[in-house]
């Protein structure tokens, strides 16, 4: 008898604990940053803390204005500041930002995929976004490459400034001949000294565009992840990772794949992450951190368009092989497809992020009862096990690419943002809103 009644009492516990976990979950309570905005996950550092607490992002309007916002996370204070007004309607044109040596900050973007050029505001009083002066536009066009490679057209901006490198400014984006490139400047973007094709297929061929995302702590390297195309294009579409250092580019074994002057590379000469393959599915990425000088990766496979699933990948440097683990599946794509219509991006993922100081923390979209919510996933182990905690659960409406800001200090308060979609059919038909959830 006293053995039933201690079986008894230890389920009843057990559910008892469950549901105050699942209630805690549920009131968790997450912030609106801005009701109009939307970004992309291409043009990074898509948010930036500029002290402890102070963090700086951007996005696109439904009217196409190009918006920069500053959030005080100790005390909840905002601030936004138009930095191009109706430039164009398309989340590719989202601001990415930097810390110029002295402290004003740096923001750029781009239109997407036409001529005009890559645009850039500098603040003139620091972090305080208020002082973002005029939009300048400028074109970065070596006549020796556009000969090699005739396509010019400008998407995506990705600037990084480099401590050991006199405190270069760095900045790559998809420009000529439709292939990631890189420019250089020497005093803060006033003057560009250098541009180069960074990665192509050889021979070169227009219609393949590598995708690729970055991440700089600033120092000495640049991290590049990427892919051979889109997914879309690529039937196997698989992962590569390289780093930038000191005037050349390497493998993750430290191997050199070539200097700057003999750029471009393909895919290929970099490190391998995962080689798709028709049974395992094409792959895209979505973010890229580093521990212990060891690169972490997220992208996913595609199985199938209606079953997206997320991975977790790192280096061990130790043994020189790739650790690569499924987080979740995920659900399929999150653009609301009209009835009758074909679906134009069914590789569009709910995403996911790195939280960049702990990138053993992971916030992601997946499809939970067919709405795409926020979720925490932690592993202890590096990625052979998951916990996980809903930050959002039974929305009205659909909760996608996360992103941790860049550039966190020790005592730095931990923030996820994120997109709500009142409306999502395409990239140029959006109604959105980016919310928030301080993680204490």
């Amino acid at each position: 008898m006293r053995f039933r009644l201690f079986i008894l009492f230890l389920i009843a516990f057990s559910v008892m604990r469950c549901s105050t976990v699942e209630h805690k979950n549920k009131t968790l309570r997450t912030e609106t940053l801005t009701e109009d905005g939307a970004w992309c996950w291409f043009s990074n550092p898509r948010a930036i803390y500029t002290g402890n607490d102070l963090v700086i992002t951007g996005w696109v309007k439904k009217d196409g204005s190009v918006e920069a916002s500053s959030l005080n996370l100790e005390t909840g204070e905002k601030q936004n500041k138009t930095l191009y007004p109706q430039l164009e309607s398309d989340d590719h044109d989202n601001p990415a930002f930097a810390t110029l040596p002295g402290g004003n900050v740096l923001a750029m973007y781009t239109w997407h995929s036409k001529r005009d050029g890559v645009i850039l505001n500098r603040t003139n009083n620091g972090n305080d976004i208020s002082s973002f002066g005029q939009a300048k536009v400028f074109r970065p066009a070596d006549e020796k490459l556009l000969q090699k490679f005739p396509r010019e057209t400008f998407t995506y901006a990705n600037p990084f400034v480099l401590k050991a490198e006199n405190n270069k400014l760095f900045v790559f984006g998809r420009w000529i001949g439709f292939k990631p490139n890189l420019i250089i400047s020497e005093d803060s973007g006033a003057n560009w000294t250098k541009q180069y094709v960074v990665i192509s297929d050889k021979p070169f061929t227009p219609g393949n565009r590598p995708y690729v995302i970055y991440y700089s702590d600033g120092k000495s390297k640049i991290h590049l992840v990427f892919t051979d195309g889109h997914p879309r294009n690529e039937p196997l579409n698989s992962v590569y990772y390289c780093y930038y250092e000191n005037g050349a580019f390497w493998k993750a074994d430290g191997s050199q794949i070539c200097t700057l002057e003999e750029l471009p590379f393909e895919p290929k000469d970099a490190t391998v992450v995962y080689r798709a393959s028709e049974e395992s599915g094409r792959a895209w990425i979505a973010d890229i951190a580093v521990k212990n000088d060891q690169p972490l990766i997220l992208y996913t496979r595609h199985p199938e368009e209606t079953d997206h699933r997320y991975r977790y990948a790192w280096y061990d440097k130790e043994k020189g092989v790739w650790h690569d683990h499924e987080i979740c599946k995920a659900g399929r794509w999150f653009p609301q497809t009209p009835p009758g219509e074909t679906e134009r991006e069914p590789h569009y993922m709910g995403n996911l992020t790195f939280d960049p100081k702990n990138p053993g923390t992971v916030y992601l979209s997946k499809q939970v009862n067919e709405r795409f919510e926020i979720q925490k996933y932690e592993t202890p182990d590096g990625g052979e096990s998951w916990g996980i905690t809903p930050i959002t659960s039974n929305s009205a409406l659909d909760q996608v690419r996360p992103y941790v800001p860049r550039n966190a200090g020790e005592n730095s308060k931990s923030v996820v943002l994120w997109m709500e979609n009142r409306k999502y059919i395409h990239y140029t038909d959006f109604d959105c809103s980016i919310k928030y959830y301080i993680d204490d």
